[in-house]
């Protein structure tokens, strides 16, 4: 898995705990993956533009 053991991915685990804290850990996996997959939305959808007029408010000092 991209030359990465086991011991690297325990250490990689054990210095994001200390940074961010075992409250925090769930959450920010949480959020990554759902970064990722807006991104991955993103990219797949077509870009839509509205094409929709703007209204101007009217004038009735006349």
């Amino acid at each position: 898995m991209f030359g990465i053991g086991v011991q690297e991915l325990l250490i990689i685990l054990v210095i994001a705990l200390f940074v961010f804290g075992a409250k925090n850990l769930p959450l920010l996996g949480t959020n990554m993956g759902r970064a990722i997959s807006n991104f991955k939305r993103g990219l797949s959808e077509p870009e839509v533009i509205d094409v929709t007029a703007e209204s101007k408010p009217r004038d009735t000092t006349a």
